[in-house]
């Protein structure tokens, strides 16, 4: 069965359309009740006039339900049925509406003014004019129509003061649907797509939105207006746009012009890609999270230059940085080179973390400590002050030629994913060799100022009184785990499907009570030593993160032959054509720690899980990631502390991300394992073959 809208619709366009459908739910008693009481006692009473449209759904029948239709569903009996949301022209700039941030929007867009409360409806009255004549003007917005039949009705009935309830009903009755401008004006201005919390209740992610906006704008060119509206709802594109301007004309670059004007990319900030280089807002996790963010990566590039580190030629050249911020009403720009305190910053009382003394004061050991006041808080707040939601760090930075990973992952012959692999291994030895900043034991004394902050209720107590004999960042590492293990059930059982129940049940138990066991303390000639390396770590090589160009080829006559069009003698070279690996790209999310974590977004989101991929970067990674003692004996042993596997699987359990999401959607045979460590050896048993110890 399929009802069109010249079937239903006929004059008055705001109908409800009741469809009885065998559908099977699971839904918690409590809900129950309420729907059947509903159905029971209310149903029955509803005046002809407010009664929906009443059909039964068959099997193997189709209904329409045309967007915006409130509609409900009775399930008559146990089934299954299959729904599918459409997007069109015309109903496009609602659906990115419906992606915005925020509730009120979603609030009226699915229960009319019914959703707001009397102020709300009262601000709604003292914001807009109407007058007492013809409703039926079509040069009058549908709100202002609204606001007409309200006063309208308050003047006839006598009622000044009706309820916002009534109110709203009132206006529901006069069958008038809101236009997309009007629910617009609900829209919280300030939440914003990248650093507000994502609805639940989306159909796909933010990094998804932002894919489909991007590849709509390449591919529908004649549509670009539409793409634009959405676009400005959904992303606040418009103000990114503006930022863009902003910066393009402080530092002399041209202008973005009509392919340029939306963010690309899956990241969690806004970057724009133009001709010769690429301008990053960093804005994920609020200001606080992004002057580190981006303290730690201006630390990170002098460092290269000062040891020039062979890494430094895989990542694009640094062009300008600095703050972008709101000043008595007018855009300002701060050059900022990361090794100073910002007066703008300043201002908001946003400090370094104390203890640090660096030449970098927002840099990586002061974005470390920021991280674990975080972890030791799971109800943390990102810093809010009068302005704080006006100032924006940025980032410009050369552009790279070639193609992301993720664009030729398909098209890449095995040869090249192997190389991608040894060139990844290589580029991780030189990141893992650099010199990194050490923590003093001041700062572990200002992080013990806060009681909270201790050992797990398990730590061996002598390692706790004789905290000389640990680094200190080693020490705060092992109490953040420690913190971040209190809270780990309920992450995981937020995040849900398709990590197994069963494992979440198990996952205590398998995590170390005492994380200094991982750092496998032995006794040398009297001291103690621990059997891991330190380094910097990019924790975000992913295949949208990875720059590839096509390799030369040689024709027959010797002669090189490459076109400008990303084509070799007139074929084009995605197609089974040799591409070489040439940048790493964003780090915004630099950082310190053990180097295995670098591992798991490489073999999780590059690799899929492929473990010769794997073997191949460990041959060209050729650094240990621990060091072997009499204690360990064999990795594969009984002795889980010794294995690199039982690492890296407790940093994925434990790790900010959902990491645990895509290994369970990789291999899904791993649904129905029986414990944690059938996981480990599945996904990182390859680890454990790793030779390369000091």
């Amino acid at each position: 069965m399929q009802v069109s809208n010249s079937d239903i619709l006929g004059p008055n366009p705001m109908f409800y359309l009741l469809v009885l459908v065998t559908i099977f739910e699971v839904t918690f008693v409590e809900a129950f009740i309420v729907c059947v009481q509903w159905w029971l006692d209310f149903y029955p009473l509803l005046a002809d006039e407010d009664k929906p449209i009443e059909c039964t759904q068959l099997p193997g029948e189709t209904i329409f339900v045309p967007s915006g239709w409130w509609h409900c569903v009775l399930n008559l009996e146990t089934t299954v049925a299959v729904t599918q949301n459409f997007v069109n022209s015309r109903n496009f700039e609602f659906v990115c509406l419906d992606m915005a941030p925020g509730y009120p929007h979603k609030g009226v867009c699915r229960a009319g003014l019914l959703a707001l409360d009397e102020g709300s409806l009262e601000n709604i009255e003292k914001n807009m004019s109407y007058e007492k004549d013809n409703f039926s003007y079509p040069d009058l917005t549908r709100k202002e129509k609204r606001l007409r039949i309200l006063k309208s009705q308050e003047s006839e009935n006598h009622k000044g003061t009706a309820n916002g309830a009534s109110k709203s009903y009132n206006l529901g009755k006069q069958n008038l649907f809101y236009d997309i401008n009007f629910l617009a004006t609900f829209l919280d201005r300030e939440r914003d797509h990248y650093t507000s919390p994502w609805s639940s209740g989306n159909c796909i992610g933010p990094p998804e939105m932002r894919e489909w906006l991007s590849k709509l704008w390449v591919g529908n060119p004649e549509m670009r207006e539409l793409i634009w509206k959405g676009a400005c709802l959904a992303l606040n594109a418009e103000k990114w746009l503006e930022c863009l301007r902003k910066i393009c004309f402080f530092h002399n670059l041209p202008f973005p012009n009509d392919d340029e004007k939306l963010p690309v990319g899956m990241g969690s900030n806004p970057v724009y890609v133009m001709d010769g280089y690429v301008v990053k807002i960093v804005v994920e996790g609020g200001l606080e999270s992004s002057i580190y963010s981006l303290g730690t990566e201006l630390e990170f590039y002098n460092t290269l230059c000062e040891v020039n580190s062979p890494l430094k030629n895989y990542i694009p050249n640094v062009l300008a940085s600095g703050i972008l911020h709101l000043e008595n009403g007018s855009c300002k720009i701060d050059s900022w080179n990361g090794k100073e305190v910002p007066d703008v910053i300043g201002k908001c009382c946003l400090f370094p973390e104390k203890g640090t003394g660096d030449v970098f004061p927002f840099g990586v050991r002061s974005k470390k400590l920021f991280e674990y006041r975080k972890a030791r808080s799971p109800e943390y707040e990102p810093h809010s002050s009068a302005g704080s939601t006006s100032i924006w760090p940025y980032l410009i930075t050369k552009r790279c030629k070639g193609k992301i990973f993720a664009q030729l992952r398909d098209v890449l012959s095995r040869e090249d994913v192997l190389n991608l692999a040894s060139f990844l291994g290589e580029q991780l030895r030189n990141l893992h060799s650099l010199p990194y900043p050490s923590f003093s034991d001041s700062t572990v004394s200002i992080v013990e100022q806060n009681k909270e902050f201790s050992f797990a209720s398990g730590m061996d107590a002598e390692f706790v009184s004789k905290r000389s004999d640990i680094p200190a960042e080693w020490e705060i590492f092992a109490r953040t785990l420690s913190r971040k293990k209190k809270d780990v059930s309920r992450r995981l059982n937020k995040w849900g499907d398709p990590i197994p129940k069963t494992l979440i049940e198990k996952v205590d138990g398998y995590l170390p009570d005492d994380f200094l066991k991982l750092l496998s303390l032995y006794k040398e000639k009297g001291t103690k030593s621990i059997c891991k390396p330190w380094s910097w770590i990019h924790s975000d090589i992913m295949d949208d993160n990875i720059y590839m160009e096509p390799h030369y080829v040689s024709c027959s006559n010797g002669i090189t032959a490459l076109t400008h069009n990303s084509s070799v003698n007139g074929h084009n070279i995605d197609e089974g054509k040799s591409w070489h690996p040439n940048y790493i790209l964003d780090f915004s999310d630099l950082s310190i720690g053990d180097p295995v974590y670098d591992l798991i977004p490489i073999h999780i989101d590059v690799f899929r899980g492929d473990s010769c991929l794997l073997k191949q970067l460990l041959q060209s990674y050729k650094l240990p990631l621990m060091r072997k003692t009499p204690e360990h004996g064999s990795m594969t042993g009984s002795d889980r502390f010794g294995r690199l596997s039982y690492h890296a699987m407790c940093y994925c359990i434990l790790h900010d991300e959902n990491i645990l999401g895509a290994i369970f959607s990789i291999w899904k045979e791993l649904k129905t394992a029986e414990s944690w460590e059938e996981v480990e050896q599945t996904v990182w048993g390859e680890l454990n073959n790793y030779e390369s110890f000091a």
